[in-house]
């Protein structure tokens, strides 16, 4: 344990010498580094795939599950979209010294705010080795320096991903520490990690609920995180019903173990008959399971019955909650008590009621007649996405570039002295 302490302290001075050589490297220097590792990342392909087949036959020799192995897998593809990502990464603009919102005081000087890293920020995350380059390129980018601290079953493609990483910032003539992966596999690293708060400045978990939910109540450094992604439609009495088949359809079963998926479908009562029908044929034709409320099922004779722990579950799986309710706001109400403060969207071709859903429902994403598949930092413009917040500071909804940095404000004065 001791080691492991001294390891970790070592790896946080490190990161913390290095975070301060980033905040001062410029655009160019930092788009030339992206560069290189993705030419890295492609030109060992071959490499990376080999090491990444050792986790993977060591993922099934020690019972991983089928989507997990999924998740951890790498295939030429995958290669290739890691690169791509981080060159997607150097066309976004640098959000670094970025100035805003300068205005005269009566004083006479000028004050305004300069965006600025957050210094050295922590990730924690499961199976997908991807993560390695994402998480590399947004915080390099951003002018961070990053901890990188992946599951055990992906050791091998991890360190293989980071000799990548390392190789470009080298080429850019940026510290390698810029970017450090763990190389332990002991979880004392994990509770080390999230208590350096002298060197580190924020943590960010990607994984499981329950690897989140025990980062959250044990780290002493801020964290950007969700735990659940209990997202909802909302199918109103004024709408364009072929729009509301679309959108409620592929909000469900587009990907199913994703967080932006639809957990729980809302029908208003007055076209619960007209629409139910149709969707929830789609539904049963591609093997969705239905649970509904006495409503829905007086509707649709193949759902089950619903329970109260329904409309507060996240499935990841081909499993729909559904209920009829009054009206909007019954629905809004409905998402403010049992949703997770993800992403809900609402179908309707009244504006009125539209901007009542954008304002009154408490998501980090909010939407109006689009699937709740597009809560994504891609999707949204951002790059790739370090991921989701649904806490409500600092960042909040898919957190790219501008997420991993915060604002200082800034004087410019004449000579003033306050009297």
């Amino acid at each position: 344990m001791e080691d492991i302490k001294q390891y970790m302290k070592n790896v946080g001075q490190a990161a913390r010498a290095a975070s301060r050589i980033m905040a001062q490297a410029d655009t160019a220097t930092k788009n030339r580094a992206l560069e290189a590792i993705a030419a890295a990342i492609l030109n060992g392909s071959v490499q990376l795939i080999a090491a990444n087949a050792k986790d993977v036959v060591a993922a099934k020799a020690n019972g991983l599950d089928a989507a997990s192995i999924d998740r951890l897998t790498l295939t030429e593809k995958t290669v290739r979209s890691m690169a791509e990502g981080l060159l997607q990464i150097a066309q976004l603009a640098d959000p670094i010294g970025e100035i805003s919102g300068m205005s005269y005081r009566p004083s006479g000087i000028q004050v305004g705010k300069m965006r600025v890293p957050l210094g050295v920020i922590g990730i924690i995350y499961e199976s997908r080795p991807n993560v390695t380059a994402d998480a590399a390129g947004l915080c390099l980018k951003s002018g961070n320096a990053a901890i990188l601290r992946g599951g055990s079953e992906a050791l091998h493609s991890n360190q293989a991903i980071a000799a990548c990483v390392h190789a470009g910032l080298r080429a850019a003539g940026l510290p390698e520490t810029a970017v450090q992966v763990v190389n332990t596999t002991d979880r004392a690293a994990v509770g080390e990690l999230i208590t350096m708060k002298d060197y580190v400045d924020v943590i960010v978990p990607r994984g499981g609920k329950s690897l989140i939910a025990r980062i959250s109540e044990e780290a002493r450094i801020p964290v950007i995180k969700h735990l659940d992604g209990i997202c909802h439609v909302y199918i109103d009495d004024e709408a364009d019903l072929d729009k509301a088949i679309r959108i409620a359809d592929n909000a469900k079963t587009h990907r199913y173990g994703v967080c932006n998926a639809m957990e729980t479908l809302l029908v208003a009562q007055g076209v619960a008959a007209k629409v139910l029908p149709p969707l929830c044929k789609i539904y049963l034709e591609k093997n969705v399971e239905l649970r509904g409320d006495a409503a829905a099922r007086a509707i649709v004779a193949q759902m089950k019955s619903a329970t109260e722990e329904d409309w507060r579950t996240e499935y990841l799986a081909p499993i729909l909650a559904v209920r009829v309710v009054a009206g909007l706001d019954e629905a809004i109400e409905h998402i403010n008590t049992y949703g997770s403060l993800h992403t809900d969207s609402i179908v309707t071709e009244n504006y009125t009621k539209a901007m009542r859903f954008l304002r009154e429902v408490d998501s980090s994403s909010v939407m109006v007649n689009a699937s709740t598949r597009f809560a994504d930092g891609f999707e949204y413009g951002l790059g790739a996405e370090i991921g989701i917040s649904t806490d409500k500071i600092h960042a909040r909804g898919p957190v790219g570039l501008e997420g991993l940095t915060s604002q200082k404000f800034i004087v410019l004065g004449g000579g003033q002295v306050r009297i």
